[in-house]
């Protein structure tokens, strides 16, 4: 069953990193199903740690992301929007290269909150990185 508000669209939801975080560490939303979004993000100088690993920071940077973006498009955003409340992360492989992929689930969407999980992993399918983070639902700012 498709849980989105609106229909999705990639052009969408890539347009909407301009200027921000996501697009100066190169993530890019790549595929979408009924309940799920998946966007990738490369390993290389900008989102590597000093020992040439994947920052976990940065990991936790695409699992934000992912899991915001994916909260957001099930509101209606006239009415609701959804904001970060908690995220944890294990960090269970080190990546040194190419590129991660992460993909966000629903655990739970209320009316007050929604937990997402976020499955990173590397170009070979391997686990490197779980999140889970929570979105409190809020009333949308109103134009004054």
């Amino acid at each position: 069953m498709e849980i989105w508000h609106a229909p999705l669209d990639l052009d969408t939801l890539n347009a909407a990193g301009e200027g921000t975080a996501m697009r100066h560490l190169g993530i890019a939303f790549t595929a979408f199903g009924p309940d799920w979004i998946e966007a990738t993000m490369p390993v290389d100088h900008r989102t590597m740690q000093p020992f040439k690993l994947l920052h976990g920071g940065a990991s936790v940077l695409l699992a934000e992301t992912l899991g915001s973006m994916a909260a957001n498009a099930c509101l209606d955003s006239s009415r609701h929007v959804s904001v970060g409340q908690e995220i944890n992360a294990n960090h269970v492989r080190g990546v040194r290269g190419g590129h991660v992929t992460g993909r966000a689930t629903p655990i739970h969407r209320g009316r007050t909150s929604q937990v997402w999980e976020i499955r990173i992993v590397d170009a070979d399918g391997k686990l490197c990185c779980i999140s889970r983070i929570t979105m409190a639902v809020i009333d949308a700012p109103r134009n004054s």
